[in-house]
This record gives C-alpha cells, structure tokens and sequence, in this order.
C-alpha cells in the first residue's frame, strides 16, 4: 500500500497500454473503508494539499470571471446594435457558440491534462500528434456544431417570427461557423500552452486549464459574433457575396481536417463516437437561448448577468469533472468504478462530506459565493458607472448562482462515475452535457430571480436616475 492508502496493486491507466490491453492488472479487491472514503486523492497518484489545489483553481477562476463580466459587458453594449434589433435569432446563437468552449475547448482541455496527468506528454513527437490532432478535431466539431446551432436559431426564428428571409440565413449560418471555428482556434492554442507549460512545471493542469480556458473563450466569442454579425448584416444589404464565400471556404476545409483526424491515433476514435454529447449539447444551451432571447426583451441587464452566472458555473464544474475523469483513469479500468464508489450518492456526499469529490465541492462552493459577489458588482459598476445594486437583487442573485453550481457539482457526479460504468470516456462525453446544463440552468435561474424580483417591484436599476 502506498502512501495515498491505495493498494500497491489497483489498476491504472498506466497498466493499460495504447491498444487497451491490461499489462499487469493485479488484485484489486481490497476495499477502502467508508470513514476514509474522502481522505483518499482525486487526482494524481499522491494526494494534492487542499491549499494547493485552491490556488492552482482561485487564480484562473478570478480571470476567467474577468472574462465572463467582459462576454455580459459585451452583449450590454451591442443588444442595441442594428442586426441584434432585425435579427433576433442572433440571441439564440449567444448561448449556444459560448457553451462551445464547453462542448469542444474544454473537452479538448481535459483530454489533454488527463494525458499529460497519465506521463503521455514527456515525448515532443508524441506532443506534436497529439496538438495537431486534436486541433483539428475541434475545427470538425466547431464547423458541424455551428451549422447545427445556426439551423435551430434559423427554425426559432421561423417559428416566432412566422416568416424566413434568405439572406438572414446566409448570414447566421455564416457567422456562426466563422465564430465557432476562430474561437475554437485561439483557445486551442491557448490550452496547449496552458497545459504543456503546466506539465513542466509540475502544476496539476485539471485545476488551470478548464477555467483559462474559459477565460477569455465567453468575451471573444460574443465579441466575434457581435462584429462579424454587424458586419455581415451591412453587406448583405447590398451584396450577398460575402457570406456565401465565408461558408464554401469553411466547407471546402471541412475534408482537410477530417483527413488529419482521421489519421491521428489520439482522434481517430472521438471522430466517430463524440457527436452524441456535442450536438445534444448544443440544443440542450439552444433551449438557453431562447431564455436569453426572451429575457431581454422584458428584463434590463439580464444580458449583463447571464453569461457570468452560466460562465462561472461552467468553469467550476469543469474543474470538477476534468478531476474526477482523471481520477478514474488512474484509479479504475473503463466498466469498472473504484472501491466504495457508487453512481448516486446522497447531495450532502458529494458536496459536502463524505466522499472524495467532497472536499474540492466545498471549496468550489466557497469560490463561487465570494466570486459571485465580487463579478456581480464589478460588472454593475462598470455598466451603470455606479453601484446599483440592491440587497434584494444581490441575495436573489447569489441564490440562483449557489444553486446552480451545487445542481451541476451533484449532477457532475452522477454523469461522470454513470458514463465510466457504461465504459465511456467522460472526458469525451461528459463535459458538454454539463456545460449545457450549466447555460440552460443558469439562464432560467436568473431569469426566475429578475421576475421575482419584478413582482415586488425591485427590478435590477430601478433605482438608477
């Protein structure tokens, strides 16, 4: 027995070689008592202090909030914009291209920390097949996803509006492609340096990689999709060139990184067997934008709030899922979950006490309140140029936000150790049915709290002169 308290001989994915098989499996019937159930480690074969972990998650956590006030900031300011006014299906796309950081970047992001967490990136070679890979993989998911996004925003809009426009359809498969595919590309290498550097330094990259990822992934794509929105929406005023140019470009790509994927042995899998979770992913946060959609016809400032509290709920469940992913390939063999674990536990367990993804719930718990509170005022006062905010607002806000994240910690859970049972990788599978939910959660959440708070009269800037 080590000095994690783990048998010497429990299976790991370090006993499995690149075609699946066992080497050396051993005997892993020894049983950990319940009492120590949570002192046993959640990621990596030594235990991680608590403190370490909580730096390594609090740093890119605070500027992953950045980004999120700036992706609401964003979305505050062009709301007025001519296209976002004609076009409301633009609104449904909102949701839908962020949480694709969710279903493709910070997929990508997990399998690769669990690789690097797993000694597969000590080779370059083996790094540079494994970068190439993947990137290309994401550029397949992002120009598929966007199409598929761009479709329901297009059946949306047919339906609310009872009319379709043929250039509006030009334009919103356009620009979704175009979003999706360059966000999807900057965060990419942002992730590769992230993690690589990580792996060097010895920084444990479950804990840094998803929430940089994050970072900057919800402020470039709504900036992206604002100006290229914008943009296309003058020009087909006067040609349609443009947009019909943009899509036969990202088509005609289309082969090349099938191509690459197809020949990599790191992608070759995720090509055939990783749609299911993406595209049910995307109508799962498209069901988030139509919230979105309707709420800002009603309700000022909900624009501003929405992509911080989906953001950050986002980010942390991330962490959490990247962790216990990892967990279980160093821990478990697929079909096979580790001593004492079930697939549903009681909330309290894993949120509190009394399981091994309890003692990181807490502290996820505790950065989510604390950095609620202080994006939720930064962004009021960067976007009133005051501090608006009322003690009724600010306890309904925190409300909807804490009970997001505990639904998506719980839920992550659940999924993660369910999907390793039914011998799915959840890096995969996992990460976008939970972002999903994290957009889809957290839009209705907060659209909850601003018509309870519009009932009585407290409407967030009501006080503003």
């Amino acid at each position: 027995m080590d000095e994690t308290g783990i048998p010497d001989n429990h299976y790991s994915m370090a006993s499995i070689n690149s075609c699946g098989e066992l080497k050396s499996p051993g005997d892993p019937e020894k049983k950990i008592p319940d009492t120590d159930a949570e002192k046993q480690p959640l990621s990596g074969e030594k235990e991680e202090k608590l403190w370490t972990t909580l730096m390594q998650v609090a740093v890119p956590f605070f500027i992953a909030g950045c980004g999120t006030i700036g992706a609401g900031l964003v979305l505050g300011k062009v709301r007025d914009w001519d296209v976002f006014i004609n076009i409301s299906a633009i609104f449904v796309l909102v949701p839908s291209l962020s949480g694709l950081k969710g279903n493709l970047d910070m997929c990508l992001a997990s399998r690769l920390s669990t690789q690097a967490n797993l000694g597969n990136m000590d080779s370059t070679k083996e790094v540079i097949s494994m970068v190439v890979g993947n990137i290309s993989l994401v550029q397949v998911q992002a120009i598929v996803a966007a199409t598929v996004v761009s479709i329901f925003a297009i059946v949306v809009n047919t339906i609310t509006d009872r009319a379709i426009f043929g250039p509006y359809v030009l334009l919103l498969v356009a620009c979704a492609v175009f979003t999706a595919t360059t966000t999807c590309f900057v965060l990419d290498f942002v992730m590769v340096m992230v993690i690589y550097a990580s792996h060097r330094f010895k920084v444990n990259p479950d804990n840094v990689a998803t929430p940089l990822a994050a970072s900057i992934g919800d402020i470039v794509s709504n900036t992206v999709l604002a100006v290229t929105a914008q943009y296309m929406y003058e020009q087909i005023q006067v040609s349609l060139w443009q947009p019909i140019a943009l899509i036969c470009v990202y088509y005609s790509l289309l082969p090349l990184w099938v191509f690459i994927v197809w020949r990599n042995k790191y992608t070759k899998t995720v090509l055939t067997s990783g749609w299911t979770p993406v595209i049910s992913a995307l109508f799962i946060s498209g069901i988030g934008g139509i919230v979105l959609d309707q709420a800002v016809d009603y309700f000022r400032g909900y624009e501003v709030f929405q992509p911080i509290v989906n953001g950050i709920g986002g980010n942390l469940v991330c962490v959490q899922s990247s962790r216990l992913a990892t967990h279980l390939h160093q821990t478990a063999i697929p079909g096979i979950l580790p001593e004492n674990t079930k697939i549903i536990e009681w909330p309290w367990k894993t949120l509190f006490f009394g399981t091994t993804a309890a003692k990181v719930a807490r502290m996820l718990l505790i950065l989510a309140v604390f950095g609620q509170i202080i994006f939720m005022v930064v962004a009021d006062f960067v976007y009133q140029g005051t501090v608006t905010i009322q003690f009724a607002f600010g306890i309904t806000y925190l409300t909807c936000a804490l009970l997001q994240v505990m639904l998506l910690l719980y839920l992550a859970y659940i999924v993660i150790h369910f999907m390793w049972k039914r011998k799915k990788d959840p890096d995969n599978a996992a990460i976008p049915y939970l972002t999903a939910l994290g957009d889809l959660l957290g839009s209705v959440f907060l659209g909850l709290a601003f018509v309870i708070l519009s009932l009585f009269g407290l409407e967030y800037g009501n006080n503003v002169q």
